[in-house]
C-alpha cells in the first residue's frame, strides 16, 4: 500500500471512534429518570461507553431484558470501579435516564450493588452532559 493510502486508512481509524461517541442529552430524556432492580446478564466493558444488560420483571410478571450504557472503562477506574464490581447473576439497582427511544435502554447514572456499595458511572453525572 502507498502512504497515501495508508494515511487515508490511519485517517479513517481515527475517525470512527469518534462518530461513536455522543452525547447523554442526544439519546437520553433528561425528564425520565428510572430505578430499576435486576440480575445482571451480561457486561461489556468496551470505549467508547461500556454496556449493562439486566433481566428485570415487570409488575405483569414478564421479563424484560434491559440494557443500560456507562462510561468507558479508563472512566471508571478514575471513579473506584473494578472490573469485577458487576458479575453475571449479581442483583443490582440502577439509578438513571431512560432512552428517548424507551426501548428497555438506558444510561447509567449509578449502580447499587447487593451489599449497598454504590459505583457511578462515566456518562451521566449531569443530566444534559457532553459525554
Amino acid at each position: 500500500m502507498n502512504r497515501l493510502g495508508l494515511l487515508a486508512a490511519a485517517l479513517m481509524a481515527s475517525i470512527i471512534p469518534a462518530l461513536a461517541h455522543h452525547s447523554v442529552a442526544a439519546e437520553f430524556d433528561s425528564s425520565k429518570p428510572i430505578k430499576i432492580t435486576g440480575k445482571v446478564t451480561k457486561v461489556e466493558w468496551m470505549n467508547p461507553h461500556g454496556w449493562v444488560y439486566i433481566d428485570v420483571k415487570s409488575d405483569k410478571g414478564d421479563m424484560e431484558h434491559w440494557q443500560f450504557e456507562f462510561g468507558a472503562p479508563n472512566e471508571l477506574v478514575r471513579r473506584g470501579w473494578k472490573r469485577t464490581d458487576l458479575k453475571e447473576g449479581l442483583d443490582i439497582t440502577i439509578q438513571g435516564l431512560m432512552a428517548k427511544k424507551g426501548n428497555f435502554t438506558g444510561n447509567v447514572r449509578s449502580i447499587t450493588l447487593p451489599d449497598g456499595k454504590q459505583i457511578f458511572s462515566g456518562t451521566a453525572p449531569g443530566a444534559g452532559d457532553g459525554n
